[in-house]
């Protein structure tokens, strides 16, 4: 059976499958976003009039993160595209560039992270544009779970204080991913626009089936 969708539909997209795990780590990704106090799953995919777009991943989309406080930009859900120097872009902008190149990226965010709702494009729209992975100093449980459902590498700072480490011309590596395990830590090194570097810790609550989802793209990928 084939689902019929007109090429010009903005209501309706046919998904594709993300793309699995390459078996390397994750290096030097540019930070997307450092979002600021709360952060919801409203935050960071609103709804409202964006909710008609809920059946097109790629137009709803364009709402990342709109209404979540960047801890660089005085406007919500606006920031700087690192690599450009191009300034007042929505993440979604800045996300498509990067993706645009093959470059992933790093969200930061603070503690319970992803609260509310148990919206799913609040996971699907970060994996989409390119987010590899997203480190806070807590997460809403259910958002966490959601974005692991995607492929998208979730932990928390080891020492919470980190978050203040993280600055806006980081690069972020995640390393030793071929030996993710479950309650093993990660090393992620944190580099400097001046050249220097820093090594901190980072925790996870993925389980063996959650890792196999990673390593696969997705958990519907690991179910194909």
């Amino acid at each position: 059976m084939t689902v019929d969708i007109p090429p010009t539909s903005e209501r309706l997209q046919l998904l594709q499958p993300f793309p699995k795990w390459d078996g390397k780590d994750f290096d030097k990704l540019p930070l997307l976003i450092k979002t600021k106090g709360k952060t919801t799953t409203d935050h960071i995919s609103p709804a409202g009039p964006w909710l008609k777009f809920r059946g097109h991943l790629d137009k709803i989309s364009d709402n990342m993160f709109l209404g979540a406080n960047n801890a660089f930009s005085s406007e919500p859900g606006k920031g700087i595209n690192v690599l450009t120097g191009e300034s007042n872009l929505t993440m979604a902008q800045i996300a498509r560039a990067y993706k645009a190149k093959g470059i992933g990226s790093i969200v930061v965010g603070d503690e319970n992270y992803g609260e509310g709702s148990s919206r799913e494009h609040a996971a699907m729209s970060p994996r989409f544009l390119n987010v590899k992975v997203v480190l806070v100093k807590g997460f809403a449980r259910i958002h966490e779970t959601n974005l692991k459902k995607q492929g998208i590498l979730a932990l928390t700072f080891a020492d919470p204080k980190d978050y203040e480490k993280i600055e806006q011309q980081d690069r972020i590596s995640v390393t030793g991913l071929n030996s993710l395990a479950p309650g093993k830590p990660v090393q992620v090194t944190i580099y400097k626009a001046d050249g220097s570097a820093l090594t901190i810790q980072a925790n996870h609550s993925i389980t063996e089936q959650q890792i196999a989802w990673f390593k696969a793209g997705s958990a519907l990928n690991a179910l194909n």
